[in-house]
């Protein structure tokens, strides 16, 4: 595609362009090589990429969007008011506008986004839709995996992961939407069939300053602009702030309050929940869910209203719900063959660490173990909190590392610590997260429930800018392995 073609299929978004070529990708990170592609430069609030245009080049681009001209650049160079916006244009129409004929689907809240979409999908996909999923733990297209680096990617990402879909046959695709994402405008453009609000509590205040800030970001979600209809949790306190400002048809779904769709019957255990699903008197049918938690029936509802308002039949939204055995690091009971056991979940906030733990404690036959830290350059006044909740809540913490990223995580695990003693609970402190998991393994007995919180689906640390390989999964695999080798040397 020409430069010039491009500029004038975004028109609205461009002032002026200065020579042209022919562009064969799109780019806005100079880390990454890039053949014939256009790169934006943003400017933002931490760095504006203006000045890395010269980079950018050297790695491949032969053209650039600008929001000022670089005369000492030679290359082709569009002028544009706002290069984000352009960027989110300029991606829908380079990879020809993909999301038209889809269907989209929605989930927006602080938790519950990732599981829910996994719902959805399955009840799309039950309904004979083929369906894709963007969100936290990477893309999909069926049961094929594409790499992802955000929740909500960028729109070049976005666009190009749309595009894929389009061409190998998506009719359907579930997506979760992150507060950044609608902070960031890099949703412009597309459509929703059907949002979903699950729930608010702490988080993103790094970002957001306050919590109502982060709540209005979320509210902006729920207008005719962005979706056709809308599906609301009535038990969170902001589901009726929410409603309240609804513009299009609209379902509520709960436990605690009068809702549409409604749970009731609920029976925890360690290996799934039950639940007996009904809607406004008029039927109701038996769940039997492979997940556990009472957080993961809000999550059922949640999908099974979005299936509803598309048109799904309620025998079939419950057979697809049934269907789903796990979703990567959300509660997820790993395989280990011992007389404990060890869960997997992405809890990194206070509401989320409390939801589990209280899961756990329902079901849990001896000690609850929770291993668990807190991500540097992020949220500090969670630490204390989550700390409060671990001592409250588990029988023994052991306080480790999670992201540490450019923080001291000694500083991190100092402030976490300062929650807990603020409790009675039994606690150790082991900074390095694979001695902290050992640790647990070692000293968990029969029955003991171990939940390893805070990385979920991640398969890195990230720690002093530098991501490194870290599966907790394999890690406990390998530590199931080492132990049972140090027991036969005894």
């Amino acid at each position: 595609m020409l430069l010039s073609e491009l500029v004038r299929m975004c028109s609205s978004e461009a002032v002026d362009i200065r020579g042209d070529c022919e562009i064969d990708d799109l780019a806005m990170d100079t880390r990454k090589p890039m053949h014939k592609a256009l790169f934006f430069c943003i400017s933002g609030a931490r760095y504006d990429s203006h000045r890395f245009a010269d980079q950018a080049v050297k790695n491949g681009a032969v053209c650039l969007a600008v929001e000022k001209w670089l005369d000492d650049i030679p290359v082709p160079q569009v002028l544009v008011t706002n290069g984000r916006k352009a960027m989110t244009a300029m991606s829908q129409a380079f990879f020809g506008f993909p999301a038209r004929g889809m269907k989209i689907l929605g989930v927006t809240g602080t938790k519950g986004k990732t599981t829910t979409s996994y719902l959805m999908k399955a009840i799309m996909e039950k309904a004979g839709y083929k369906c894709g999923l963007i969100g936290t733990t990477g893309n999909m297209i069926g049961t094929k995996y594409l790499k992802s680096e955000f929740t909500t990617p960028e729109p070049i990402d976005l666009h190009r992961t749309l595009r894929q879909m389009a061409d190998e046959g998506v009719t359907c695709v579930s997506m979760e939407v992150s507060a950044h994402a609608l902070n960031m405008g890099r949703l412009e453009g597309l459509h929703f069939e059907a949002g979903c609000y699950t729930n608010l509590s702490q988080d993103h205040l790094d970002l957001f300053g306050t919590m109502e800030n982060y709540f209005q970001c979320k509210k902006t979600f729920f207008d005719a602009k962005w979706i056709n209809a809308a599906t609301v949790n009535a038990d969170d306190e902001k589901g009726a702030e929410i409603i309240r400002g609804l513009n299009v048809p609209r379902m509520t779904y709960g436990i605690a309050q009068n809702a549409d769709l409604y749970a009731r019957d609920i029976e925890i255990t360690e290996n799934g929940v039950g639940f007996t699903m009904g809607f406004s008197g008029m039927w109701e049918y038996p769940v039997k869910l492979q997940l556990t938690g009472t957080f993961n029936v809000y999550n059922a509802l949640a999908a099974a209203s979005v299936g509803m308002i598309m048109g799904v039949k309620p025998e079939v939204i419950t057979e697809a719900l049934e269907s789903v055995r796990a979703v990567p690091g959300r509660a997820e009971m790993l395989e280990t063959g011992t007389p404990y056991k060890v869960i997997l979940d992405y809890s990194h906030s206070p509401d989320a660490l409390e939801n589990i733990l209280n899961t756990v404690r329902e079901f849990a036959r001896g000690r609850v173990i929770c291993v668990f830290g807190c991500g540097g350059d992020r949220d500090k006044l969670k630490r204390p909190l989550m700390g409060e909740i671990s001592g409250r809540l588990a029988d023994l913490s052991i306080l480790t590392s999670d992201n540490p990223r450019s923080e001291d995580p000694y500083e991190i695990l100092a402030a976490i610590e300062e929650g807990v003693r603020r409790t009675d609970g039994e606690y150790k402190v082991i900074e390095n997260r694979k001695d902290a998991i050992r640790y647990a393994m070692e000293h968990a007995g029969d029955g003991d429930m171990i939940i390893l919180a805070g990385k979920g689906h991640e398969t890195y640390q990230e720690i002093r800018g530098v991501k490194r390989p870290f599966n907790e999964k394999t890690v406990v695999q390998r530590l199931l392995k080492e132990i049972a080798a140090g027991h036969q040397d005894q």
